[in-house]
């Protein structure tokens, strides 16, 4: 049960710190465009991004961290999960006076954390 707990707790953190990662990068380059992209583009855009880590992710953990039938619970509430950290650190931002992206929303932080949890879902082994 243990064993199970950790996995569960490494993937949630997988997650959490490859969005966190997207976000201070999309933070930094995202300053000079001030012009707010068209929603559906971006929504685009989070899910490669996300498609995108997960694949990488591969290269570093190949092997699921959760097994057997919780997989596909753990497709399920992961991104959901990491969706509700992304809502905290836009209030976060908020209360320190600093832009929010996208990302700090529920929707797009949930369209990324699925996108990668769905290329791992598929390919890890």
């Amino acid at each position: 049960m243990i064993e199970f707990l950790f996995e569960l707790l490494a993937e949630f953190l997988l997650q959490v710190v490859g969005e966190a990662l997207v976000e201070l990068g999309l933070h930094s380059m995202g300053e000079p465009f001030r012009r707010p992209p068209n929603p559906w583009l971006a929504a685009i855009g989070y899910a490669i991004f996300g498609a995108l880590l997960g694949g990488l992710s591969l290269l570093a953990f190949p092997e699921h961290f959760v097994h057997g039938a919780w997989r596909l619970v753990h497709l399920v509430a992961t991104p959901v999960a990491v969706g509700l950290v992304m809502v905290l650190m836009g209030a976060w931002r908020v209360r320190r006076g600093q832009p929010l992206l996208r990302i700090d929303r529920f929707a797009y932080g949930y369209l990324f954390a699925l996108a990668l949890a769905l290329v791992r879902f598929q390919f890890a082994t």
